[in-house]
This record gives C-alpha cells, sequence and structure tokens, in this order.
C-alpha cells in the first residue's frame, strides 16, 4: 500500500463529523464532554444538536455516571475526553457503573499514546487500552485513519454495549479507501508476507506499513495486520500468520505492559507458542516533545520500525 505521510487529515474531526451525521438518523444519541469539546471535536455535535450535548466540565467521573443513567433509560451516551482522563479518572464508573450493567455507554478516549507531545507524561496515555481490555463486557478498538474511525463510529450507534475507542490527538495520513468495510470480528492483513508477521493498529499502522514497504527492497516480506479491534480479538488471523512466519512482532503507541502486545501473546500462548518481540513504550512514563520527535525518540516511526526489523529478521533467521 502507498501510504503518503505528507498528506495527513484529523481523525478527531472525522469524529466529530460522524457524530453529527448519526445524530441527524438517530435522537437516541447523546454526546457528552468533560470541557474539551474544541479538543475532542465534539463542538461539531454540539453546534448542530445543542439541546442533546452536555459539558460536564473537568468532572468525568460524574460524566461517565451521569452516561449510565442516561443509558439504563434508552439513550445512546457517547462521551469524549482525553484518552488518559478518559479512561484513568474514570475506570471505577466505568466498571461498575458501565460494564457490570452492560449499559450502551461509549467512551470516546482522545489523545492516545505518547503522541499528545508536548502536554507530557501527565496527558500521555500509555496504560488506557490495558484498562479497558481487562473489563468484562467491553470492546475495545483503536482506528487508524480517518475512514477507519468513521465506520467504527457508525458501527458503535448500531450496536449494543459498552465500548472504547482510542483516537489519536494528531492529524493522520490516509490509510484504507471508500471502498473499506469495518469487521469487528477480522483483522485485515494490508500487506502480505512470509518471513514477519507484524501486528498493530492506530497511529503505528502506517508506519509499519512504510517500513514493511522498504524492507520489501531489502528481500524481507513483513505481513503487517491491522488489529483495530484489540477486544475481541481475532485469534485466527493470528495464528495463520504466526504459523506462516514463526516470528511475531507488534508495535504500538501504549505501554508493551498489557497492550496490544500482550493480547497477541495471550493468544499465541495458548494456541500456538512463539517467540513475540513488542516494540512500544517499555515500563516508563512518556515526556514532552513533538509527536514527532517522540516516535523517533521511542522507535515507532517507519526509520525506526525497519532498524528494529531488520535486526530481529538477521538475529532469528541467523544472518
Amino acid at each position: 500500500m502507498n501510504i503518503n505521510k505528507n498528506i495527513t487529515n484529523s481523525i478527531r474531526k472525522t469524529f466529530g463529523q460522524t457524530l453529527a451525521q448519526i445524530g441527524e438518523l438517530n435522537d437516541k444519541i447523546i454526546v457528552m464532554d468533560a470541557d474539551l469539546a474544541c479538543s475532542t471535536q465534539t463542538k461539531i455535535f454540539k453546534d448542530k444538536f445543542p439541546d442533546r450535548f452536555f459539558d460536564c466540565g473537568i468532572a468525568e467521573q460524574d460524566m461517565i455516571a451521569t452516561a449510565a443513567g442516561l443509558a439504563s433509560e434508552g439513550k445512546t451516551p457517547f462521551v469524549a475526553s482525553f484518552a488518559m482522563f478518559a479512561t484513568g479518572r474514570t475506570y471505577d464508573q466505568i466498571r461498575n457503573s458501565v460494564c457490570y450493567p452492560e449499559f450502551n455507554v461509549k467512551v470516546i478516549g482522545t489523545h492516545g499514546g505518547i503522541t499528545v507531545g508536548e502536554d507530557g507524561a501527565t496527558h500521555q496515555a500509555l496504560e488506557d487500552i490495558a484498562l479497558m481490555r481487562e473489563i468484562p463486557h467491553m470492546t475495545v478498538i483503536v482506528p487508524a485513519d480517518c475512514r477507519e474511525c468513521e465506520e467504527v463510529i457508525k458501527y458503535a450507534a448500531l450496536h449494543s454495549g459498552p465500548m472504547y475507542i482510542r483516537l489519536a490527538r494528531t492529524n493522520v495520513p490516509d490509510i484504507f479507501d471508500e471502498h473499506y468495510h469495518f469487521n469487528i470480528y477480522k483483522a485485515p492483513i494490508l500487506q502480505e508476507g512470509n518471513d514477519i508477521s507484524l501486528f498493530t493498529n492506530g497511529e503505528t499502522l502506517s508506519e509499519a506499513l512504510i517500513a514493511a514497504e522498504e524492507l520489501k527492497s531489502e528481500g524481507i516480506n513483513v505481513e503487517v495486520v491491522n488489529v483495530a479491534v484489540i477486544k475481541p480479538i481475532d485469534v485466527s488471523t493470528i495464528i495463520e500468520s504466526a504459523k506462516k512466519t514463526r516470528l511475531v512482532v507488534t508495535v504500538e503507541n501504549h505501554s508493551i505492559i498489557g497492550g496490544l502486545g500482550s493480547a497477541i501473546c495471550e493468544v499465541l500462548s495458548g494456541k500456538y507458542p512463539t517467540k513475540v518481540y513488542r516494540i512500544g513504550i517499555h515500563d516508563e512514563f512518556g515526556q514532552s516533545g513533538e509527536a514527532k520527535e517522540l516516535l523517533e525518540y521511542y522507535g515507532l516511526d517507519s526509520k525506526g520500525l525497519v532498524k528494529r526489523l531488520r535486526t530481529i529478521y538477521q538475529k532469528e533467521k541467523g544472518q
């Protein structure tokens, strides 16, 4: 796939626009925000449906509890805040007030991962996926581009149950075209390969695809799998790819503890034990810096991935 990193679009704006679109079709949709409507782009829905938008202020716990109450009365609340606050401050409310009774609340965490940038470690959610995927009844999805985000939000509006959807702060390049269709049960293989199985999602998907294209010229064929849905995870695709390459690498803008890498390891350890290299943030907090610089620092940009994947391949293949 040809990815142009110089042409990017706002995935947060797509989220806001999609909310406004589906709001026209479903008057049960309620949108709630924690004093961040401009940052999360829920402002687009607010401007169109002011009577169905609630700014809860800097009180995420109250926001989630209120959303649970609205869901108990048949509404479909979409609640948004920075991923750090949407999941970290509200864990108790999400677990006990939303997931335990299986209420139809959609939690949208924007500004996920280190690419929050200059806001620094306190705002960089590196543990949110781990927190959300461990809760029973919770679905966890990480869209990679605007088209996938649009499809995911539309899916969320139509299907009942708790969901956590993580979005990036940064603008992202287009990966999927108008023919893309989101399937919650399928992790699509975007590039076939027989040397390395690379599982990733979100912002790092485009970086992985660029890296895989470069390595192809060196004779290293990387299979790139988009695991946008971390829960429920596509077990069969993971196992089939691992059997093909016998060398698995995961890449995530998240801690390697509890996130995508851990989820892949859990699948393989029980079904097809395979060595797994996890690329992401190790047991540490993030730091302040420009998003591009931080991706490079943590080895999550395409150049860093080329280097890491080449080294892993040479080590495992004995070259």
